[in-house]
C-alpha cells in the first residue's frame, strides 16, 4: 500500500529540489550591482510618461471583455469542424444558427459604440 505512494513522493522530492536549486543558484549568480537605468520602469522601450497606476478608461476593459467573448466562442467551432462530416445538415445549420448569435451581438455591441476606442 505504501509503495503505491513512492513514485508520488519522489516526484515531491525532485519538483521541490529543483525549485530550491534553481532560486539559490540563480541567488548566487546574479549581478548585485544596481544603477538608476535598471531601477527605472521599462515600458516598450519608450520613457514613461505616467505613473503606472493611473486609471484607464472603461472603453479599455469594454473591448478586452468583449474580445474574450468573441474569442471563446469561436472555440466552439473546432469540435463541430472535427465531426462535421457525421452532423451533415442538422450540424451545418445549428453552426448557422450560433454563428448568427455572434454577429447579432457582434452588430449590437458594433451599434452601441462599444467598438469604438476613444
Amino acid at each position: 500500500m505504501v509503495s503505491a505512494y513512492i513514485p508520488i513522493a519522489l516526484f515531491l522530492l525532485v519538483a521541490t529540489g529543483f525549485a530550491v536549486f534553481t532560486l539559490v543558484f540563480t541567488g548566487l549568480l546574479h549581478p548585485r550591482k544596481y544603477n538608476k537605468v535598471k531601477l527605472e520602469p521599462y515600458e516598450c522601450g519608450i520613457e514613461p510618461t505616467t505613473d503606472a497606476r493611473d486609471r484607464y478608461s472603461i472603453r479599455y476593459y469594454l473591448v478586452a471583455m468583449l474580445f474574450v467573448i468573441f474569442d471563446v466562442e469561436t472555440v466552439f467551432m473546432f469540435p463541430w469542424a472535427v465531426i462535421f462530416d457525421k452532423l451533415l445538415l442538422f450540424g451545418l445549420i445549428e453552426m448557422l444558427v450560433f454563428i448568427g448569435i455572434l454577429v447579432v451581438g457582434y452588430y449590437y455591441a458594433w451599434q452601441k459604440g462599444a467598438l469604438e476606442w476613444v
